[in-house]
């Protein structure tokens, strides 16, 4: 038995990682996070200036713990930049790290999200980041924080970047759904594209084996479940997904993305959740 802390514990990844903890008979608690506000655009060392003071609020309560989990942040891949999304996702982790490691925490897990990685053909656990939208460079930055804050603390911690993550009550399982049983559910080609899709189960399995290792790695990616474009709809939806051809569905993505440039970025988010569910993305 050891003392786990999760912040962000009642959140949909949160209470996922809490209950994987708890079935492998860890102890395990749920840590509200501190609500947190940083200025848009701040440099990751300025961010990490800025943690020191919720840091030292922080340490007491995760005194004692074996492992610290940083489950907390907003989720909202096409949210636009602001104060709050700059302090949950980007400032936070610095916190987290600094505050378990004044207490002296052995192990602390950040998870960050692939979504750093941007449009990359490959996804992998490299330091090669390339944020397009507000939300992944609030997630980058975290990254970036959370590099900066190893360094001075003690605690071994481990940047776990999780993929698309679904399950029941989430609004992009919801979401996802409904086009899986709607006309327009469709894949590119085949349908046989690898997509970086896994349930909640399944990232509270892989946060637990990482916050368990005996020489966890600084940076992981959330191995995949083996679904394709075509067999995740097919399971969502209880149908077969039109087949587009691949130069149309090639053409349509190239004119979204165009458009959005023409609009600011405003939309860009959502072109890629149509790029993905179409041509999926690769791992390693």
């Amino acid at each position: 038995m050891s003392g786990w802390v999760v912040l962000g514990g009642s959140g949909f990844v949160g209470a996922a990682v809490l209950a994987a903890a708890r079935a492998a008979g860890h102890d395990a608690r749920a840590l509200p996070a501190p609500r947190l506000v940083a200025p848009v655009g701040s440099a990751p060392q300025d961010l990490l200036a800025l943690a020191r003071g919720p840091a030292a609020t922080l340490a007491p309560q995760v005194a004692g713990a074996d492992v610290v989990v940083n489950a907390a942040g907003l989720a909202t891949p096409g949210a636009p930049a602001s104060p709050e999304l700059t302090g949950a996702d980007a400032l936070l982790p610095g916190v987290v790290v600094l505050a378990a490691g004044a207490a002296g925490v052995p192990r602390v897990v950040h998870l960050s999200s692939a979504a750093v990685q941007g449009e990359r053909a490959v996804l992998d656990a490299s330091d090669v980041l390339d944020p397009r939208t507000p939300y992944a460079r609030a997630k980058a930055d975290g990254e970036r924080v959370v590099a900066l804050a190893r360094a001075h603390v003690a605690s071994r911690v481990v940047l776990a970047r999780a993929t698309s993550v679904q399950g029941t009550g989430r609004g992009t399982t919801e979401q996802l759904a409904r086009l899986a049983r709607s006309p327009l559910s469709s894949v590119a080609g085949a349908g046989d594209d690898p997509v970086p899709v896994t349930s909640a189960e399944g990232l509270g399995r892989w946060v637990v084996g990482l916050a368990t290792a005996d020489d966890p790695p600084a940076v992981a990616l959330q191995p995949g479940e083996g679904w394709t474009t075509a067999s995740l709809l097919r399971h969502l939806g209880g149908r077969e997904p039109h087949h587009l051809p691949v130069p149309l569905a090639r053409a349509l993505v190239r004119v979204g993305y165009a458009t959005s440039r023409l609009l600011g970025g405003r939309g860009r988010a959502a072109v890629r959740r149509v790029e993905l569910v179409w041509f999926g993305q690769r791992q390693v």
